[in-house]
């Protein structure tokens, strides 16, 4: 009978080892999920935010579209248009 209870410890000795190592490896693998779900979200805000700030710029553009500056920085450097009377001059440098 004592051999009975002895072996009957160590059966539930054997289960709770078990089970505590299971409980700590989940616990590890959950951690680990948790870490990188942490590196997404702050990827995922860093990009938030860039696109806010892309958002606002063209936003900026689109108010400034319509005004005579921006037209006619767009005319000189996309279309090569001058005003009249202005000089343009050509530096035909060296390679």
């Amino acid at each position: 009978m004592k051999k009975f209870f002895n072996l009957k410890n160590l059966y539930i000795k054997v289960l709770v080892i078990i089970f505590a190592i299971y409980v700590i490896s989940v616990l590890i693998s959950q951690q680990t999920k948790l870490n990188s779900y942490k590196e997404s979200q702050a990827y995922y805000q860093q990009k938030t935010e860039e696109s806010k700030q892309y958002q606002e710029s063209l936003k900026a553009l689109k108010d400034n579209i319509n005004s005579p500056e921006y037209i006619e920085e767009l005319a000189r450097e996309k279309l090569d248009m001058y005003l009249p009377n202005e000089r343009v001059y050509i530096d035909v440098g060296t390679k």
